[in-house]
């Protein structure tokens, strides 16, 4: 069974041929089965000790649709309607019983799905708060296309959300991978090395381009595992196994304050404490299950991927 990695999976019928159709937005406006999540500040509202999204009609929130919030027609599913919306500033004041979570808090406690929808609830919407004006002639631009475009009215230029393209990757030779710690990362968190492509390269230049900037390491043949929405502010990160064909380590210390070669056996130990909870500050560790860098590293000291 393949895995299913957070911020993967939407559930949703994204309807995109029907996002410029205004009377049908309009009608799942109306409807009394749809439901809205409000972020406030890109946080969404949440109910309950475990907790779970807090959808809620959209009766409430109709003077902040009218009065220009940024709202987000984020698909069909289970019967109903979905959209989001910006609560930041908004004149509505949450329910006693809802609290508002960063996104990487609330990822872990709902499902997979729900985490899907909430990472494309949190893009758009930070996209927006971006994009308030044209880059082409610098006026005030509009929101559009159900949420999916923002039009310049003077220009006319169509201005469309992006994701940024990043790879992630554990070069590997022999029986040990090659991890690095950054600089704003805690303690002795240990993760595999990433970047984002740049203009003009394939996926695989850019895995060997990152590796041997950060680390020194070159690398030969590239193998695709997965890749997984990041929604910090909106990345793809696309995960790799990497062949080493060198061992010595020249770390850019722009990037990254250590790397260092950690056999299978190791990595394999700090994937099970990572996941159980129990790292020690002072022993090297990996990310939370929550990313994509500890199932790479998992799958790997686990013998269930190679080169």
């Amino acid at each position: 069974m393949e895995d299913v990695y957070t911020f993967a999976g939407n559930p949703l019928d994204r309807a995109s041929e029907r996002r410029d159709d205004r009377a049908w937005i309009a009608g799942l406006l109306d409807a009394s089965a749809t439901r809205i999540l409000p972020l406030r500040d890109l946080k969404p509202f949440t109910r309950g000790k475990t907790p779970a999204l807090d959808w809620q009609p959209v009766g409430q929130w109709r003077d902040q649709i009218e009065t220009g919030a940024a709202l987000i027609f984020l698909g069909l599913g289970e019967g109903r309607a979905h959209f989001a919306i910006d609560a930041t500033g908004a004149n509505v004041a949450p329910d006693i019983d809802t609290e508002l979570i960063d996104v990487r808090a609330v990822a872990p406690a709902i499902g997979a799905g729900e985490a899907a929808i909430l990472a494309e609830a949190r893009s758009l919407l930070d996209w927006h708060a971006r994009h308030r004006f044209c880059a082409q002639c610098g006026s005030p631009t509009r929101v559009a296309s159900a949420g999916w475009v923002r039009r310049c009215p003077d220009c006319k230029a169509s201005h469309f959300p992006r994701t940024d393209p990043v790879v992630i990757m554990l070069a590997i030779h022999g029986d040990r991978g090659l991890l690095g710690r950054n600089r704003r990362r805690p303690g002795a968190r240990f993760s595999c090395l990433a970047g984002f492509v740049e203009p003009g390269e394939t996926l695989e230049e850019a895995v060997r381009r990152e590796v041997r900037e950060e680390s020194g390491v070159r690398c030969g043949r590239v193998r695709y595992l997965a890749a997984q929405p990041w929604p910090f502010p909106s990345s793809l990160m696309i995960g790799f196994l990497a062949e080493a064909l060198t061992e010595e380590i020249t770390v850019d210390p722009e990037e990254l304050a250590e790397a260092r070669w950690f056999h299978r056996d190791e990595i394999r130990e700090m994937v099970a404490r990572a996941a159980a909870g129990t790292d020690d500050q002072g022993q090297a560790s990996l990310p939370a299950p929550i990313a994509i860098a500890h199932h790479i590293c998992r799958r790997w000291s686990n013998g269930l991927d190679s080169l």
